[in-house]
């Protein structure tokens, strides 16, 4: 029971993590190779903020959003919207090139050495009967569903979340009654890297980092959305836990090094068993290529 509680608080922030990479490819359909890259941003970007103001790390969350945001807007506008007209594979190669150069200036700015946030709570717990509940994993925990419930209802409750929904399922319709998918494109992916750096400010109190973490994290993240299901926030949700609760239980009742390989092994087995993943819907072929 302990390794599984660990694995559910793990696998909320996982969630977070993982939804800015779905919410891009739900609207827009591109796997963003850069996110590992942002996500590893905001956490040094917390790191800086908290060295230099003594700040909480989960108090710099609105700030390093808004940061994450302004760059995904940039990177959207000066590659993503170019190498859209290259097709699929022009993005997913201009994407993972701009993800080098990203690691490239965090080395330049913070180095190669691992960087950790401390906290007065990285060793403090609660404990309910047996069971001990991490104190920095509750609050990142409860910091990233409260974020995804603000998605949630961004997307359900809100003119531009109607947008999104209408521009992911029907591109041609949206435009027909007045919706700029162009600028839902960007909002979108704008939006998804904000999260992705908000997961980068909880993830810098859970674990140190290097900048070459990021591959770890693009990995997590794709094998998340795969086991989903491509696009869906619910299949992201439910597939991040169950990889937390996957990666606890093989580190407790294996080996450490075996748990980080999981993410790959449950690429593998959810492309060979079930590809559409757990929530999303098989296409037909005939009607794809007609």
């Amino acid at each position: 029971m302990q390794a599984v509680l660990f694995g559910l608080l793990v696998g909320g922030v996982y969630a977070l993590a993982s939804s800015g990479l779905t919410l891009i490819f739900g609207v827009m359909r591109i796997v963003n190779l850069t996110h590992g890259a942002l996500l590893i941003a905001g956490a040094f970007l917390t790191y800086t903020i908290c060295a230099a103001t003594g700040l909480d790390p989960f108090a710099t969350i609105p700030v390093v959003g808004a940061v994450l945001f302004g760059l995904g807007w940039l990177i959207h506008r000066l590659v993503v919207q170019r190498a859209e007209h290259g097709g699929e594979g022009t993005v997913i190669l201009s994407t993972l090139a701009l993800a080098m150069i990203l690691e490239g200036v965090i080395i330049l700015i913070w180095g190669h050495e691992p960087h950790a946030v401390a906290t007065s709570y990285a060793r403090s717990s609660f404990r309910i009967g047996d069971l001990v509940f991490p104190a920095a994993q509750v609050y990142g925990s409860l910091c990233a569903l409260v974020l995804l419930a603000a998605l949630h209802t961004l997307l359900n409750r809100t003119w531009l979340g109607r947008a999104v929904r209408a521009a992911t399922a029907n591109p041609q319709g949206a435009e027909l009654v007045g919706i700029r998918v162009e600028r839902i494109n960007v909002a979108a992916f704008a939006l998804g890297a904000a999260l992705t750096g908000a997961a980068g400010s909880i993830l810098a109190v859970l674990s140190p980092f290097t900048p070459d973490s990021g591959d770890q994290w693009i990995g997590l993240g794709l094998a998340i959305v795969v086991l989903g299901g491509m696009g869906s926030l619910g299949g992201a949700l439910v597939g991040a836990l169950a990889l937390g609760v996957i990666e606890t239980l093989t580190a407790t009742y294996g080996s450490p090094a075996w748990a980080t390989a999981m993410p790959f092994a449950v690429i593998v087995l959810t492309l060979l068993l079930r590809p559409q993943g757990i929530f999303g819907v098989r296409v037909r072929e005939d009607v794809v290529s007609a």
